[in-house]
């Protein structure tokens, strides 16, 4: 076996000499000999989510010696969801861009990957496809159940709800303020079915996390053994050049594509599998997550669209125990990291309470996966995650009350005269990848106060931004094209009708053809499209793709290999 890091240590020129020297500081000779693993820690303070991770990083580095390779921590790029503005989605792909040229840049022959908060597990595996080392993921698990004045909270989901309940007048602002502190118990991210939680478990359907492993809870102890097991077997990738590229198939994005629907997981995942796919030259595009996964039942009972949280749905039997639920509908041959299929993991897997992790025959939904709408106002899709929506609502007609921006929708939002009413259509456009720029979580728009105070709590919206994965309501998201690329959501007006049809997969605005076509968009709207000078916001605005296509930047997509272009001198 030729290890890739002999590149820079073996031989007796300078070169060698200088990179063996300046590594020495603790390795001993025939160090530089094993495999060279590096441990991309996305730990940080500003990333409270992930703060934990360099003690999950002892461990890893600990299997890593122990199974004779040499542990190397390479802090890489943190995205912190709750703190980063204007949206932590904005640097995805600086993230990927940099964790991947740190890998090839570096004298390593495989990685550990360490992720939690949402967007650094897809960053990190963007990054692994694009560069093709030897990979494994090590996801940092959620956090404990936090409780207030005897109810349990959940985290994110429950910020939505009682912010409403305080606008609503329900909730005094004392009692929301004391809540704050209760609803981050413990270490780890979201305890909720948000998108870190979706992310972790929908990166071990895909088989780039040791099977049994993702939503071990952040301070569980078997995470820490979970972590030293991952760092034996990132040195047995090395032996056995397991990359990326040999057992991530077309199969593998169908069985991710399942459990994203089994969990109920959130719609973020669509947008990140479609990008990690794109780097490893899979062909897998949106209508795949309506064909494969949106006839799914929905088996786990976990907030946003259930009742439990993420400590639960663990004891509960986790994901393998969902996996063996619908294990007719996983493609057997699949691998994962461990060289084994996804589905020989599945026989020893049960539930152990069934009130978390329904049965296949007693689903919480029948049929709950995310639903790919299209139409004149999304010709290029959109989505709208039904198990999270009102079921009245899924069909609906209503009049369009517009937003050109999200400064626009907080300045009228709650103005006692806005023309609005519980069967109107909020629209927020400027939102996409381009637009704001970033695709930031306003999807999921506050209701206006008037209708809350009146006992509203949904409403259809519609918009070309994310919506966090611990939200919930009838919301229809990623349209494509973004209004800020020339899609129709720039032309809408406040009075036009819009009709969702989730059955019949259509979103469309009721406006003839010819007078669509004359429209151009207002003032307001383009002044609100993003126009940043310089820096990553105008590389990013120049190069970035549309949201149905995973909002990756065209010179990013595919990949580059672990081959440096020119020596070290």
């Amino acid at each position: 076996m030729t290890l890739r890091s002999a590149q820079w240590y073996a031989g007796e020129n300078r070169n060698a000499y200088i990179h063996r020297a300046w590594m020495r500081r603790g390795i001993p000779t025939e160090g530089f000999e094993r495999p060279q693993i590096a441990i991309a820690n996305t730990a940080s303070d500003l990333t409270p989510c992930n703060a934990h991770l360099t003690e999950v990083a002892r461990s890893v580095a600990n299997g890593v010696y122990e199974a004779g390779g040499i542990p190397l921590e390479l802090p890489v790029v943190s995205l912190g969801e709750t703190n980063v503005r204007p949206t932590a989605m904005l640097w995805r792909n600086m993230a990927a861009m940099a964790t991947e040229e740190m890998l090839r840049a570096n004298p390593i022959d495989g990685v550990v990957l360490l992720g939690g908060c949402d967007k650094t597990i897809p960053s990190l595996l963007m990054a692994a496809a694009s560069v093709d080392l030897p990979a494994v993921v090590v996801p940092g698990g959620p956090m404990l159940t936090g409780t207030f004045r005897g109810v349990t909270l959940a985290c994110g989901t429950d910020v939505w709800r009682l912010s409403e309940e305080v606008r609503a007048g329900t909730l005094s602002q004392t009692d929301f303020t004391r809540s704050e502190s209760s609803m981050i118990r413990s270490r780890g991210h979201c305890n909720t079915m948000g998108t870190a939680s979706t992310m972790a478990l929908v990166a071990e359907a895909l088989g780039t996390v040791v099977p049994g492993v993702a939503g071990t809870p952040a301070p569980d102890s078997r995470l820490l053994e979970a972590a030293h097991g991952t760092g034996r077997l990132a040195v047995e990738l090395i032996t056995e050049d397991r990359r990326p590229s040999t057992f991530l198939t077309k199969a593998n994005f169908a069985n991710a594509i399942v459990a994203l629907a089994a969990i109920g997981g959130s719609t973020n995942a669509v947008v990140h599998l479609l990008a990690i796919a794109g780097r490893l030259g899979v062909e897998l595009t949106l209508d795949d997550f309506d064909r494969i996964g949106s006839r799914v039942p929905v088996l786990v009972d976990l907030l946003p669209a259930g009742r439990y949280l993420m400590d639960d749905f663990h004891r509960a039997g986790g994901l393998l125990a969902v996996l063996r639920e619908v294990r007719d509908l996983l493609d057997p041959d699949a691998l994962t990291v461990t060289g084994k299929p996804l589905v020989d993991y599945l026989d020893d897997a049960p539930i152990w309470d069934p009130d978390v992790i329904h049965p296949r025959e007693a689903p919480l939904v029948a049929q709950g996966g995310i639903a790919v709408l299209r139409g004149n106002l999304a010709p290029s899709g959109a989505l709208i995650k039904p198990a999270a929506a009102s079921p009245h609502l899924l069909r609906h007609r209503g009049r369009a009350v517009v937003f050109d921006s999200i400064e626009d929708f907080h300045a009228r939002v709650d103005d006692p005269d806005l023309d609005v009413d519980a069967d109107s259509v909020l629209v927020l456009r400027g939102c996409g990848p381009r637009g704001y720029p970033g695709m930031p979580e306003v999807s999921n728009m506050p209701l206006p106060q008037k209708l809350l105070a009146q006992g509203v709590r949904d409403m259809v919206r519609v918009c070309d931004g994310r919506m966090s994965g611990t939200a919930y309501g009838t919301v229809v998201l990623h349209v494509a094209p973004e209004a800020a690329a020339g899609g129709p959501l720039a032309l809408v007006r406040t009075g036009d009708f819009i009709v969702l049809d989730v059955e019949a997969r259509r979103l469309d605005l009721d406006v003839p053809a010819d007078e669509l076509a004359r429209r151009v968009p207002n003032e307001a709207t383009v002044a609100g499209f993003a126009a940043p000078k310089r820096g990553w916001e105008r590389l990013y605005v120049d190069h970035v793709l549309q949201a149905d296509t995973g909002a990756d930047l065209d010179f990013l997509v595919g990949s580059s290999g672990s081959e440096v272009s020119r020596e070290s001198h």
